[in-house]
């Protein structure tokens, strides 16, 4: 028997689920489709890549900075509002991106779609819980873990494509009819919600955002910096971050209306589902930062083979979204979380010892394996997330858990990247040869089995625990 909603029924839960689709969708594309198109705003702009390469990192440093306020932010003032002056405002600075003069503005211009995109992100998985009751939700998880993966895989071909054709501003101007659709749907069929109001009549708590924002920013910076070189800069960044951290909880401990209530992390779900995502997030960032090099030096693929070789793990992690949500509303939040987690086990286990004799199909069969367990461990672990904590904190929940999948992402790149670097022992990826790489991606995506294993003993620990 489906259960009653507490919060007024969509005009159309499909029209609904579309239009928070397309807010996934194009808040992920905003990612993967700027990428590809770096060699050709160098060009443009007459720009070396350490400068180029901020029209990326503006993008997810807003995010990564700001999606937490953000979801604070809905749960204090409404959350329909809120997302759709996000999806306004991603679609109109992706305008304003593609007519962007220079590259500061464009930087700055992207700084502004990525706030854009941190509402996106942060209250689309909230409204899954507002609208549909929890019998359902494991399936709308599995539908916005496809889009996201979608979006992912969709970037490179078709930023490759519409460069091409009619160059780098093409790649902004794609946002703007599924923008104007996402605004569309989501404004006739989303419910407006009150929010939930809370003793008093609570202020936002911008002490907290700007101190959150600053050590969020200092540890991206952190792990990202340098080329891969942990240097003085990013010791002093690291540091920093520390040391915000430590302000953060203590001005969260004194003020009446947080910005995170730190009593969310006493509660043992939220913990581990918080630290899983992010453990998991890394790995998949290890098959994105080893996988090119393994590839193209110990296979000896061509660019355009590499390219189409990586497009497998979103590809797969799309096809497998929706089945996954399913088989989470079947069998619930915890046996799919146990049975995604020991898929990639499994995956990341036959990579660490795969000879490279078996070519690129010895490569790609685990990396289905391992997309495929993390589409299935995304999708319960989102939908278990999602179903604790009370409505009136849905929104800074959703964005915790975007934030942990960001900087896992973030550390996997950096971490990752080093464990690969030190098991391969070189300096120079054109001097290092093909036996060498291979070394290297065995012994990482080792390191990255036994990261699952950690994730996989915490979902297991809190179940007994509970």
């Amino acid at each position: 028997m489906m259960q009653p909603l507490p919060f007024p029924r969509p005009t159309s839960i499909n029209g609904a689920l579309a239009g928070l689709s397309l807010a996934v969708l194009l808040a992920s594309l905003g990612t993967s489709i700027a990428n590809v198109a770096l060699p050709t705003l160098a060009e443009a702009f007459a720009a070396p890549f350490q400068q180029v390469q901020w029209v990326v990192l503006a993008y997810l440093l807003a995010i990564t900075t700001l999606i937490v306020g953000v979801g604070r932010l809905a749960d204090l003032s409404g959350r329909r509002r809120l997302l759709l002056g996000g999806i306004a405002l991603f679609t109109l600075a992706s305008a304003l991106g593609a007519a962007a003069p220079a590259l500061a503005p464009l930087v700055a211009i992207r700084a502004v779609q990525g706030l854009g995109a941190a509402v996106m992100m942060a209250l689309g998985l909230a409204f899954v819980g507002d609208i549909l009751p929890k019998d359902k939700t494991g399936s709308a998880m599995g539908l916005l873990g496809t889009m996201s993966a979608m979006g992912t895989a969709l970037g490179p071909s078709l930023g490759g494509g519409l460069i091409s054709a009619f160059g780098w501003p093409a790649i902004f101007l794609v946002n703007l009819p599924l923008g104007v659709v996402a605004f569309v749907l989501c404004y006739r069929h989303l419910p407006a919600i009150a929010a939930k109001a809370e003793s008093g009549h609570p202020a936002f708590d911008h002490a907290g955002m700007v101190l959150l924002a600053l050590t969020l920013a200092a540890y991206a910076l952190a792990m990202t910096m340098g080329g891969g070189r942990f240097g003085p800069l990013n010791l002093a960044l690291l540091a920093a971050a520390l040391v915000g951290a430590g302000l953060f909880v203590m001005v969260e401990r004194r003020t009446a209306s947080p910005l995170i209530r730190l009593t969310l992390f006493g509660e043992a779900g939220l913990r581990t589902g918080f630290a899983t995502s992010a453990l998991v997030a890394t790995v998949i960032m290890t098959t994105l930062v080893v996988g090119p090099f393994y590839l193209s030096r110990t296979l000896g693929l061509g660019p355009a083979m590499v390219g189409l070789a990586m497009t497998a793990g979103p590809l797969v992690a799309a096809l497998t979204g929706m089945p996954a949500g399913r088989l989470v509303d079947r069998v619930g939040t915890h046996r799919a979380s146990l049975a995604g987690l020991g898929a990639m086990i499994t995956g990341t286990a036959a990579l660490a010892v795969i000879p490279s004799n078996l070519g690129l199909l010895g490569y790609i069969a685990p990396l289905v394996m391992v997309t495929a367990g993390y589409a299935l461990f995304q999708t319960a672990n989102n939908t278990g997330i999602m179903s604790q904590g009370g409505s009136e904190q849905r929104g800074v929940i959703s964005a915790l858990l975007n934030l942990s999948r960001n900087l896992g992402l973030i550390s996997g790149a950096s971490v990752m990247g080093a464990v690969f670097a030190l098991a391969w022992a070189g300096t120079d990826m054109a001097q290092a040869t093909p036996d060498a790489v291979a070394t290297g991606m065995r012994t990482t995506f080792a390191v990255a089995a036994i990261v699952i294993v950690a994730a996989l003993a915490l979902t297991v620990g809190w179940k007994r625990a509970d």
